[in-house]
Protein backbone atom coordinates (compact mmCIF):
# COMPACT_ATOMS: atom_id res chain seq x y z
CA UNK A 1 0.00 0.00 0.00
CA UNK A 2 1.34 3.89 -0.74
CA UNK A 3 0.80 6.26 2.21
CA UNK A 4 0.39 9.43 1.68
CA UNK A 5 3.71 10.25 2.39
CA UNK A 6 5.03 7.89 -0.54
CA UNK A 7 2.49 10.16 -2.75
CA UNK A 8 3.61 13.58 -1.64
CA UNK A 9 7.40 12.55 -2.04
CA UNK A 10 6.89 11.39 -5.55
CA UNK A 11 4.66 14.04 -6.37
CA UNK A 12 7.49 16.70 -4.92
CA UNK A 13 10.43 14.89 -6.72
CA UNK A 14 8.39 14.56 -9.99
CA UNK A 15 7.71 18.48 -10.08
CA UNK A 16 12.00 18.87 -9.42
CA UNK A 17 12.75 17.32 -12.38
CA UNK A 18 10.27 18.68 -14.73
CA UNK A 19 10.98 22.30 -13.35
CA UNK A 20 14.80 21.92 -13.62
CA UNK A 21 14.40 20.18 -17.55
CA UNK A 22 12.28 23.60 -18.30
CA UNK A 23 9.46 20.85 -19.36
CA UNK A 24 5.59 22.05 -19.29
CA UNK A 25 3.35 19.39 -17.69
CA UNK A 26 1.55 18.97 -21.73
CA UNK A 27 5.24 17.95 -22.77
CA UNK A 28 5.91 15.43 -20.52
CA UNK A 29 2.45 13.86 -20.84
CA UNK A 30 3.01 13.75 -24.97
CA UNK A 31 6.17 12.45 -24.11
CA UNK A 32 5.98 9.91 -21.95
CA UNK A 33 1.96 8.92 -23.48
CA UNK A 34 -0.11 10.15 -20.93
CA UNK A 35 -2.65 13.06 -20.78
CA UNK A 36 -1.92 16.38 -18.81
CA UNK A 37 -4.44 15.31 -16.34
CA UNK A 38 -2.52 12.32 -15.03
CA UNK A 39 0.62 14.30 -14.95
CA UNK A 40 -1.04 16.92 -12.83
CA UNK A 41 -2.63 14.37 -10.55
CA UNK A 42 0.60 12.84 -9.80
CA UNK A 43 1.97 15.87 -9.02
CA UNK A 44 -0.63 16.90 -6.34
CA UNK A 45 -0.36 13.40 -4.81
CA UNK A 46 -3.56 12.81 -6.08
CA UNK A 47 -2.40 9.72 -8.02
CA UNK A 48 0.36 7.21 -8.08
CA UNK A 49 1.19 5.71 -11.66
CA UNK A 50 1.99 2.61 -12.37
CA UNK A 51 5.65 0.89 -12.08
CA UNK A 52 5.89 1.47 -16.10
CA UNK A 53 4.62 5.16 -15.93
CA UNK A 54 7.27 6.02 -13.42
CA UNK A 55 9.95 4.59 -15.64
CA UNK A 56 8.61 6.30 -18.70
CA UNK A 57 8.38 9.85 -16.44
CA UNK A 58 11.94 9.74 -15.83
CA UNK A 59 13.23 8.73 -19.13
CA UNK A 60 11.49 11.36 -20.35
CA UNK A 61 12.49 14.32 -18.35
CA UNK A 62 16.67 12.09 -19.12
CA UNK A 63 16.98 11.45 -15.06
CA UNK A 64 19.64 9.99 -14.38
CA UNK A 65 19.72 6.10 -13.69
CA UNK A 66 20.62 6.36 -9.85
CA UNK A 67 17.73 9.31 -9.40
CA UNK A 68 15.22 7.08 -11.50
CA UNK A 69 15.79 4.11 -9.08
CA UNK A 70 14.67 6.75 -6.26
CA UNK A 71 11.22 8.15 -7.79
CA UNK A 72 10.57 4.03 -8.28
CA UNK A 73 11.23 3.72 -3.91
CA UNK A 74 9.24 6.63 -3.58
CA UNK A 75 6.17 5.52 -5.70
CA UNK A 76 6.44 2.23 -3.76
CA UNK A 77 8.18 0.19 -5.88
CA UNK A 78 11.44 -1.52 -5.82
CA UNK A 79 14.54 -0.47 -7.95
CA UNK A 80 14.41 -0.84 -11.90
CA UNK A 81 18.13 -0.20 -12.06
CA UNK A 82 21.46 -2.47 -10.58
CA UNK A 83 24.31 -0.75 -8.97
CA UNK A 84 27.30 -3.02 -9.36
CA UNK A 85 31.06 -2.67 -8.29
CA UNK A 86 33.07 -1.72 -11.38
CA UNK A 87 35.23 -4.48 -10.23
CA UNK A 88 32.50 -6.89 -10.04
CA UNK A 89 33.56 -10.22 -11.89
CA UNK A 90 30.08 -9.43 -14.27
CA UNK A 91 31.70 -5.87 -15.05
CA UNK A 92 34.48 -7.60 -17.04
CA UNK A 93 33.71 -7.29 -20.24
CA UNK A 94 32.58 -3.40 -19.91
CA UNK A 95 36.16 -3.64 -18.02
CA UNK A 96 38.31 -4.92 -21.20
CA UNK A 97 36.70 -2.51 -23.67
CA UNK A 98 37.50 0.40 -21.36
CA UNK A 99 41.02 -0.73 -21.27
CA UNK A 100 41.19 -1.55 -24.94
CA UNK A 101 39.89 2.09 -25.40
CA UNK A 102 42.86 4.12 -22.79
CA UNK A 103 45.76 1.78 -24.55
CA UNK A 104 44.23 3.03 -27.59
CA UNK A 105 44.60 6.58 -27.51
CA UNK A 106 47.82 5.99 -26.58
CA UNK A 107 50.26 8.00 -26.58
CA UNK A 108 47.59 10.85 -25.83
CA UNK A 109 46.16 10.75 -22.41
CA UNK A 110 43.00 9.67 -21.42
CA UNK A 111 40.77 9.04 -17.98
CA UNK A 112 37.81 7.45 -16.94
CA UNK A 113 35.80 8.83 -13.99
CA UNK A 114 32.71 8.74 -12.19
CA UNK A 115 29.84 11.04 -11.68
CA UNK A 116 32.13 12.82 -9.14
CA UNK A 117 35.64 13.12 -11.14
CA UNK A 118 36.85 11.05 -8.91
CA UNK A 119 39.72 8.34 -11.41
CA UNK A 120 38.55 4.76 -12.38
CA UNK A 121 41.06 4.35 -15.00
CA UNK A 122 43.84 6.14 -16.86
CA UNK A 123 46.32 5.33 -19.12
CA UNK A 124 50.11 5.91 -19.34
CA UNK A 125 49.70 10.07 -21.02
CA UNK A 126 47.54 10.56 -18.20
CA UNK A 127 50.61 9.16 -15.62
CA UNK A 128 52.95 11.57 -18.27
CA UNK A 129 51.04 14.76 -17.60
CA UNK A 130 50.52 13.97 -13.57
CA UNK A 131 54.05 13.53 -13.02
CA UNK A 132 55.29 15.83 -10.07
CA UNK A 133 51.93 16.03 -8.56
CA UNK A 134 51.95 15.81 -4.86
CA UNK A 135 51.58 12.18 -3.57
CA UNK A 136 48.40 12.93 -1.68
CA UNK A 137 46.62 14.37 -5.05
CA UNK A 138 47.24 11.09 -6.03
CA UNK A 139 46.27 8.50 -3.28
CA UNK A 140 43.06 6.97 -3.83
CA UNK A 141 40.47 8.02 -4.67
CA UNK A 142 41.79 10.65 -7.10
CA UNK A 143 39.87 13.39 -8.19
CA UNK A 144 40.63 14.50 -11.61
CA UNK A 145 39.91 18.24 -11.47
CA UNK A 146 41.04 18.96 -8.05
CA UNK A 147 44.56 17.84 -9.53
CA UNK A 148 43.97 19.36 -12.54
CA UNK A 149 43.52 22.31 -10.87
CA UNK A 150 45.26 22.07 -7.31
CA UNK A 151 48.38 24.28 -6.64
CA UNK A 152 50.42 21.33 -5.77
CA UNK A 153 48.97 19.33 -9.00
CA UNK A 154 48.94 20.68 -12.43
CA UNK A 155 47.92 24.30 -11.99
CA UNK A 156 51.20 25.65 -12.05
CA UNK A 157 51.74 24.06 -14.83
CA UNK A 158 48.90 25.24 -17.16
CA UNK A 159 49.54 28.16 -19.11
CA UNK A 160 46.32 29.61 -19.76
CA UNK A 161 45.19 28.56 -16.25
CA UNK A 162 42.91 31.57 -15.61
CA UNK A 163 40.90 31.13 -18.36
CA UNK A 164 41.17 27.15 -18.51
CA UNK A 165 40.58 26.35 -15.08
CA UNK A 166 36.70 27.94 -15.42
CA UNK A 167 36.10 26.03 -18.25
CA UNK A 168 36.90 23.39 -15.71
CA UNK A 169 34.68 24.98 -12.99
CA UNK A 170 31.57 25.93 -15.23
CA UNK A 171 31.41 22.34 -16.65
CA UNK A 172 30.95 20.82 -12.84
CA UNK A 173 28.71 23.73 -12.39
CA UNK A 174 26.78 22.90 -15.11
CA UNK A 175 25.92 19.16 -14.11
CA UNK A 176 24.96 19.80 -10.98
CA UNK A 177 22.55 22.15 -11.87
CA UNK A 178 21.45 19.02 -14.52
CA UNK A 179 22.16 16.57 -11.90
CA UNK A 180 22.21 17.81 -8.50
CA UNK A 181 24.82 16.46 -6.49
CA UNK A 182 26.01 17.42 -2.71
CA UNK A 183 29.24 16.21 -3.29
CA UNK A 184 29.96 18.04 -6.77
CA UNK A 185 28.57 20.98 -5.52
CA UNK A 186 31.05 21.11 -2.52
CA UNK A 187 34.06 20.41 -5.43
CA UNK A 188 32.77 23.40 -7.27
CA UNK A 189 32.90 25.38 -4.41
CA UNK A 190 36.48 24.08 -3.13
CA UNK A 191 37.65 24.66 -6.76
CA UNK A 192 36.42 28.20 -7.12
CA UNK A 193 38.02 29.12 -3.72
CA UNK A 194 41.70 27.94 -5.84
CA UNK A 195 41.38 29.63 -9.41
CA UNK A 196 41.48 33.54 -9.64
CA UNK A 197 38.86 35.24 -10.80
CA UNK A 198 37.21 34.84 -14.19
CA UNK A 199 39.05 36.86 -16.80
CA UNK A 200 36.87 39.40 -18.89
CA UNK A 201 37.49 38.42 -22.17
CA UNK A 202 38.82 35.42 -23.72
CA UNK A 203 42.77 35.40 -23.90
CA UNK A 204 44.58 34.27 -26.71
CA UNK A 205 45.18 30.92 -28.10
CA UNK A 206 41.57 29.79 -30.15
CA UNK A 207 41.86 27.09 -31.79
CA UNK A 208 39.05 27.66 -34.01
CA UNK A 209 36.29 26.40 -32.16
CA UNK A 210 37.78 25.65 -28.43
CA UNK A 211 39.98 26.47 -25.87
CA UNK A 212 43.15 24.64 -25.45
CA UNK A 213 44.78 23.34 -22.92
CA UNK A 214 48.43 24.75 -22.72
CA UNK A 215 50.32 22.94 -20.42
CA UNK A 216 54.09 23.07 -19.64
CA UNK A 217 56.12 19.93 -20.21
CA UNK A 218 59.81 18.68 -20.04
CA UNK A 219 59.33 18.75 -23.73
CA UNK A 220 58.01 21.89 -24.58
CA UNK A 221 54.30 23.19 -24.38
CA UNK A 222 51.46 21.30 -25.04
CA UNK A 223 48.49 22.00 -26.43
CA UNK A 224 45.61 19.77 -25.69
CA UNK A 225 42.02 19.51 -26.61
CA UNK A 226 39.27 17.81 -24.96
CA UNK A 227 36.44 15.50 -25.08
CA UNK A 228 34.13 13.86 -23.10
CA UNK A 229 32.25 9.97 -24.06
CA UNK A 230 29.60 8.48 -21.99
CA UNK A 231 27.45 5.27 -22.33
CA UNK A 232 24.58 6.11 -24.10
CA UNK A 233 22.67 2.85 -23.42
CA UNK A 234 23.87 1.63 -19.76
CA UNK A 235 21.47 0.55 -17.77
CA UNK A 236 23.56 -0.31 -14.95
CA UNK A 237 24.10 2.81 -12.23
CA UNK A 238 27.61 2.31 -12.57
CA UNK A 239 28.47 2.53 -15.98
CA UNK A 240 25.71 4.73 -16.64
CA UNK A 241 27.89 7.25 -14.51
CA UNK A 242 31.07 6.16 -15.72
CA UNK A 243 32.88 9.18 -18.16
CA UNK A 244 35.78 8.99 -20.72
CA UNK A 245 37.99 12.08 -20.87
CA UNK A 246 40.05 11.80 -23.67
CA UNK A 247 42.75 14.26 -24.82
CA UNK A 248 43.89 14.94 -28.30
CA UNK A 249 46.94 16.89 -29.70
CA UNK A 250 46.07 20.73 -31.04
CA UNK A 251 49.38 20.67 -33.19
CA UNK A 252 51.82 18.39 -34.71
CA UNK A 253 54.54 19.36 -32.10
CA UNK A 254 52.19 18.46 -29.11
CA UNK A 255 51.56 14.82 -30.60
CA UNK A 256 55.40 14.73 -30.95
CA UNK A 257 56.20 15.76 -27.34
CA UNK A 258 53.65 13.29 -25.99
CA UNK A 259 54.84 10.37 -27.87
CA UNK A 260 58.42 11.48 -26.25
CA UNK A 261 56.86 11.69 -23.12
CA UNK A 262 55.27 8.16 -22.99
CA UNK A 263 58.42 6.05 -24.61
CA UNK A 264 60.48 7.84 -21.18
CA UNK A 265 57.44 6.86 -18.78
CA UNK A 266 57.39 2.92 -20.03
CA UNK A 267 61.30 2.50 -20.54
CA UNK A 268 61.54 3.16 -16.36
Amino acid sequence: MVTQSKRDGLAGALREWRTRRRVSQLELALRAGTTQRHVSFIESGRSVPGRAMVVRLAESLDVPLRDRNILLLAAGYAPAYPETRFDDPRLGSVRTALERILEGHLPYPAVIVDRHGDLVAANDGFGALTHGVAPELLAPPVNVPRVLLHPRGMAPLIANFDEWAWHVIDRLREETVRNPSDRLSGLVTELQELVPERPRAPGPGYVGFAVPLRLRSSGGELRLLTTLTHFGTAVDVTIAELRLEAFLPADEATAAILTQLVRGRRRR
